[in-house]
Protein backbone atom coordinates (compact mmCIF):
# COMPACT_ATOMS: atom_id res chain seq x y z
CA UNK A 1 0.00 0.00 0.00
CA UNK A 2 1.52 3.31 -1.13
CA UNK A 3 0.35 5.15 2.00
CA UNK A 4 2.40 2.92 4.31
CA UNK A 5 5.80 4.28 3.28
CA UNK A 6 5.12 7.93 4.26
CA UNK A 7 3.35 6.77 7.42
CA UNK A 8 6.37 4.71 8.47
CA UNK A 9 8.60 7.73 7.81
CA UNK A 10 6.44 9.84 10.13
CA UNK A 11 6.74 7.32 12.94
CA UNK A 12 10.45 6.77 12.36
CA UNK A 13 11.19 10.49 12.24
CA UNK A 14 9.27 11.06 15.48
CA UNK A 15 11.38 8.48 17.26
CA UNK A 16 14.73 9.43 15.73
CA UNK A 17 14.35 13.14 16.38
CA UNK A 18 13.06 12.76 19.94
CA UNK A 19 15.69 10.11 20.60
CA UNK A 20 18.36 12.56 19.49
CA UNK A 21 16.93 15.25 21.76
CA UNK A 22 16.94 12.94 24.77
CA UNK A 23 20.51 11.86 24.00
CA UNK A 24 21.57 15.48 24.52
CA UNK A 25 21.01 14.96 28.26
CA UNK A 26 23.88 12.46 28.43
CA UNK A 27 26.38 13.98 30.86
CA UNK A 28 24.03 16.89 31.65
CA UNK A 29 21.14 15.35 33.58
CA UNK A 30 20.48 16.63 37.11
CA UNK A 31 21.39 13.34 38.78
CA UNK A 32 23.40 10.21 37.96
CA UNK A 33 20.35 7.96 37.60
CA UNK A 34 18.93 10.26 34.93
CA UNK A 35 22.32 10.49 33.25
CA UNK A 36 21.82 6.78 32.61
CA UNK A 37 18.05 6.76 32.09
CA UNK A 38 17.87 9.46 29.43
CA UNK A 39 20.39 7.89 27.02
CA UNK A 40 18.77 4.48 27.53
CA UNK A 41 15.34 5.85 26.66
CA UNK A 42 16.92 7.60 23.68
CA UNK A 43 18.40 4.27 22.55
CA UNK A 44 14.96 2.65 22.81
CA UNK A 45 13.49 5.34 20.57
CA UNK A 46 16.32 5.17 18.06
CA UNK A 47 16.03 1.39 18.01
CA UNK A 48 12.34 1.70 17.17
CA UNK A 49 13.24 4.21 14.47
CA UNK A 50 15.68 1.73 12.94
CA UNK A 51 13.03 -0.94 12.57
CA UNK A 52 10.64 1.53 10.99
CA UNK A 53 13.25 2.96 8.60
CA UNK A 54 14.37 -0.52 7.56
CA UNK A 55 10.81 -1.55 6.72
CA UNK A 56 10.17 1.75 4.94
CA UNK A 57 13.33 1.29 2.83
CA UNK A 58 12.20 -2.24 1.94
CA UNK A 59 8.79 -1.00 0.85
CA UNK A 60 10.26 1.87 -1.15
CA UNK A 61 12.45 -0.51 -3.14
CA UNK A 62 14.78 2.19 -4.45
CA UNK A 63 18.00 0.96 -2.91
CA UNK A 64 18.01 3.34 0.03
CA UNK A 65 18.98 1.97 3.44
CA UNK A 66 17.79 2.88 6.91
CA UNK A 67 20.90 5.07 7.20
CA UNK A 68 20.01 6.93 4.02
CA UNK A 69 16.50 7.63 5.27
CA UNK A 70 17.70 8.66 8.72
CA UNK A 71 20.64 10.87 7.78
CA UNK A 72 20.59 11.90 4.13
CA UNK A 73 17.35 13.81 3.67
CA UNK A 74 16.99 17.56 3.62
CA UNK A 75 15.07 19.31 6.39
CA UNK A 76 11.85 19.49 4.38
CA UNK A 77 12.06 15.72 3.88
CA UNK A 78 11.57 15.00 7.58
CA UNK A 79 7.96 14.57 8.66
CA UNK A 80 8.14 14.33 12.45
CA UNK A 81 5.70 16.03 14.78
CA UNK A 82 6.98 19.44 15.85
CA UNK A 83 6.92 18.57 19.55
CA UNK A 84 9.74 16.07 18.97
CA UNK A 85 12.18 18.65 17.62
CA UNK A 86 11.68 21.44 20.16
CA UNK A 87 14.74 22.20 22.28
CA UNK A 88 14.94 20.30 25.54
CA UNK A 89 14.77 23.37 27.73
CA UNK A 90 14.99 22.49 31.41
CA UNK A 91 14.37 19.05 32.87
CA UNK A 92 10.69 19.80 33.49
CA UNK A 93 10.06 20.48 29.79
CA UNK A 94 11.91 17.33 28.78
CA UNK A 95 9.92 15.18 31.19
CA UNK A 96 6.54 16.64 30.28
CA UNK A 97 7.24 16.19 26.57
CA UNK A 98 8.28 12.58 27.16
CA UNK A 99 5.14 11.95 29.23
CA UNK A 100 2.99 13.36 26.42
CA UNK A 101 4.73 11.46 23.62
CA UNK A 102 5.17 8.16 25.45
CA UNK A 103 1.54 8.27 26.54
CA UNK A 104 0.48 8.72 22.93
CA UNK A 105 2.76 5.96 21.69
CA UNK A 106 1.51 3.54 24.37
CA UNK A 107 -1.96 3.92 22.90
CA UNK A 108 -0.63 3.86 19.33
CA UNK A 109 1.52 0.75 19.66
CA UNK A 110 -1.16 -0.95 21.70
CA UNK A 111 -3.62 -0.48 18.84
CA UNK A 112 -0.98 -1.53 16.29
CA UNK A 113 -0.51 -4.92 18.00
CA UNK A 114 -3.45 -6.18 15.94
CA UNK A 115 -2.21 -4.69 12.66
CA UNK A 116 -2.99 -6.64 9.53
CA UNK A 117 0.65 -6.07 8.55
CA UNK A 118 2.84 -8.65 10.29
CA UNK A 119 5.95 -6.46 10.30
CA UNK A 120 4.09 -3.53 11.86
CA UNK A 121 2.59 -5.82 14.48
CA UNK A 122 6.07 -7.19 15.27
CA UNK A 123 7.55 -3.73 15.72
CA UNK A 124 4.61 -2.75 17.90
CA UNK A 125 5.02 -5.79 20.15
CA UNK A 126 8.48 -4.66 21.25
CA UNK A 127 7.88 -0.92 21.12
CA UNK A 128 4.73 -1.01 23.24
CA UNK A 129 6.62 -2.50 26.20
CA UNK A 130 9.31 0.17 25.95
CA UNK A 131 6.75 2.96 25.61
CA UNK A 132 5.01 1.84 28.80
CA UNK A 133 8.27 2.18 30.72
CA UNK A 134 8.95 5.60 29.16
CA UNK A 135 5.47 6.77 30.14
CA UNK A 136 5.82 5.56 33.71
CA UNK A 137 9.27 7.10 34.12
CA UNK A 138 8.23 10.48 32.75
CA UNK A 139 4.93 10.55 34.66
CA UNK A 140 6.74 9.98 37.94
CA UNK A 141 8.91 13.02 37.23
CA UNK A 142 5.95 15.16 36.21
CA UNK A 143 4.31 14.37 39.55
CA UNK A 144 7.52 14.78 41.53
CA UNK A 145 8.24 18.21 40.06
CA UNK A 146 4.67 19.44 39.83
CA UNK A 147 3.97 18.49 43.46
CA UNK A 148 7.42 19.46 44.68
CA UNK A 149 9.00 22.74 45.64
CA UNK A 150 7.74 26.15 44.61
CA UNK A 151 10.53 26.32 42.02
CA UNK A 152 9.93 22.86 40.54
CA UNK A 153 6.16 23.41 40.40
CA UNK A 154 6.65 26.70 38.56
CA UNK A 155 8.97 25.06 36.04
CA UNK A 156 6.58 22.19 35.39
CA UNK A 157 3.68 24.61 34.95
CA UNK A 158 5.84 26.53 32.45
CA UNK A 159 6.58 23.26 30.63
CA UNK A 160 2.86 22.57 30.23
CA UNK A 161 2.21 26.08 28.91
CA UNK A 162 5.15 25.96 26.52
CA UNK A 163 4.44 22.53 25.01
CA UNK A 164 0.64 22.59 24.99
CA UNK A 165 0.37 24.19 21.49
CA UNK A 166 2.34 21.29 20.00
CA UNK A 167 0.41 18.37 21.51
CA UNK A 168 -2.60 18.39 19.20
CA UNK A 169 -0.51 17.61 16.11
CA UNK A 170 0.06 14.08 17.44
CA UNK A 171 -3.65 13.36 16.96
CA UNK A 172 -3.91 14.99 13.53
CA UNK A 173 -5.38 12.72 10.86
CA UNK A 174 -5.22 13.04 7.08
CA UNK A 175 -5.79 10.95 3.96
CA UNK A 176 -2.72 8.80 4.68
CA UNK A 177 -3.72 7.90 8.23
CA UNK A 178 -7.36 7.43 7.20
CA UNK A 179 -6.43 4.96 4.46
CA UNK A 180 -4.19 2.90 6.72
CA UNK A 181 -6.69 2.91 9.57
CA UNK A 182 -9.42 1.68 7.26
CA UNK A 183 -7.15 -1.16 6.11
CA UNK A 184 -6.31 -2.07 9.71
CA UNK A 185 -2.59 -1.48 9.18
CA UNK A 186 -2.00 1.48 11.50
CA UNK A 187 -4.32 3.09 14.05
CA UNK A 188 -6.16 6.34 13.48
CA UNK A 189 -4.30 8.91 15.62
CA UNK A 190 -7.45 10.96 16.16
CA UNK A 191 -9.17 7.94 17.72
CA UNK A 192 -6.44 7.72 20.39
CA UNK A 193 -7.08 11.14 21.91
CA UNK A 194 -9.72 10.14 24.46
CA UNK A 195 -7.62 7.24 25.73
CA UNK A 196 -4.55 9.46 25.98
CA UNK A 197 -6.53 12.02 27.97
CA UNK A 198 -7.81 9.30 30.30
CA UNK A 199 -4.22 8.22 30.95
CA UNK A 200 -2.63 11.62 31.48
CA UNK A 201 -5.41 13.37 33.40
CA UNK A 202 -4.72 11.52 36.70
CA UNK A 203 -1.02 12.37 36.34
CA UNK A 204 -1.83 16.04 35.85
CA UNK A 205 -4.16 16.03 38.85
CA UNK A 206 -1.61 14.38 41.12
CA UNK A 207 0.99 16.90 39.93
CA UNK A 208 -1.39 19.80 40.70
CA UNK A 209 -1.33 20.84 37.06
CA UNK A 210 -4.25 22.05 34.97
CA UNK A 211 -4.87 20.21 31.73
CA UNK A 212 -4.20 22.73 28.94
CA UNK A 213 -6.40 23.33 25.93
CA UNK A 214 -5.19 21.24 23.00
CA UNK A 215 -6.87 23.34 20.30
CA UNK A 216 -5.78 25.22 18.34
CA UNK A 217 -2.34 23.71 17.82
CA UNK A 218 0.77 24.26 15.73
CA UNK A 219 0.96 22.01 12.68
CA UNK A 220 3.11 21.44 9.62
CA UNK A 221 5.65 18.88 10.78
CA UNK A 222 3.91 16.10 8.86
CA UNK A 223 4.33 18.19 5.69
CA UNK A 224 8.00 18.95 6.33
CA UNK A 225 7.46 22.48 7.68
CA UNK A 226 9.57 22.76 10.81
CA UNK A 227 10.57 25.10 13.60
CA UNK A 228 13.89 26.94 13.69
CA UNK A 229 15.29 24.30 16.04
CA UNK A 230 15.14 21.58 13.40
CA UNK A 231 17.94 22.92 11.23
CA UNK A 232 20.32 23.13 14.19
CA UNK A 233 19.37 19.60 15.25
CA UNK A 234 20.02 18.15 11.80
CA UNK A 235 23.39 19.88 11.54
CA UNK A 236 24.52 17.80 14.50
CA UNK A 237 22.53 14.64 13.73
CA UNK A 238 23.79 14.37 10.15
CA UNK A 239 27.37 15.54 10.67
CA UNK A 240 29.14 12.17 10.71
CA UNK A 241 27.24 10.76 7.73
CA UNK A 242 27.79 13.94 5.70
CA UNK A 243 31.47 14.19 6.65
CA UNK A 244 32.21 10.47 6.22
CA UNK A 245 29.79 9.10 3.59
CA UNK A 246 28.95 5.41 3.73
CA UNK A 247 29.06 4.91 7.48
CA UNK A 248 26.58 2.40 8.84
CA UNK A 249 24.83 2.24 12.21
Amino acid sequence: MAALFPALLRLADDHLILGHRLSEWCGHAPMLEEDLAMPNIALDLIGQARGLYAYAAELEGQGRSEDDLAFLRLERGYVNALICEKENGDFARTMFRLAVFAGFMCRYWGAALTSTDETVAGIAAKAEKEARYHRRHAAEWVIRLGDGTEESAARMADAVTYLAPYIGELFEADAISDELAEAGILPDPAALKDGWLADITPVMEEANLAMPALDPFHSGGRQGVHTEEMGHLLAELQYMQRAYPGLEW
